[in-house]
């Protein structure tokens, strides 16, 4: 049986999909973008900046499901430009710890929704 978890604190999704699904105890955390979740604006800022504001938003789904990153299985990074990889990782890694790290790809894409930069989406497993 699934359950569908949602935040305030995190952009309220912008089609015919939920934040998250709970299944068991895996976490399936939808693709997140570099919205701010209060406004439903998108970060105007540097890659650094569009990158922890997902990640905030990914820590708040995390936490509504009673999670932590180090929960967290499982991520995938789409880029737009692999050229700013350095900089994405960068912010990205400063979420985890580096020996508990999750598997990960990092894939470059032609386009995002709403043209964004950088999008993440994560699995993580609730013991």
């Amino acid at each position: 049986m699934k359950k569908i978890i949602t935040t305030p604190n995190a952009p309220a999704p912008i089609g015919p999909y939920n934040q998250a699904v709970l299944s068991g105890n895996t976490l399936y955390i939808s693709g997140q973008t570099p919205i701010y979740p209060s406004t439903g604006n998108l970060v105007s800022g540097s890659i650094e900046e569009e990158t922890l504001q997902v990640m905030k938003n990914i820590e708040a789904i995390l936490t509504a499901a009673g999670a932590t990153f180090e929960s967290v299985v499982k991520a995938s990074i789409f880029v737009k430009d692999m050229h700013q990889f350095k900089a994405i990782n960068g912010v990205y890694g400063s979420f985890f710890n580096a020996a508990t790290a999750p598997a990960r790809e990092t894939i470059e894409v032609a386009n995002l929704p709403m043209f964004v930069n950088v999008e993440i989406s994560m699995i993580a497993v609730i013991e």
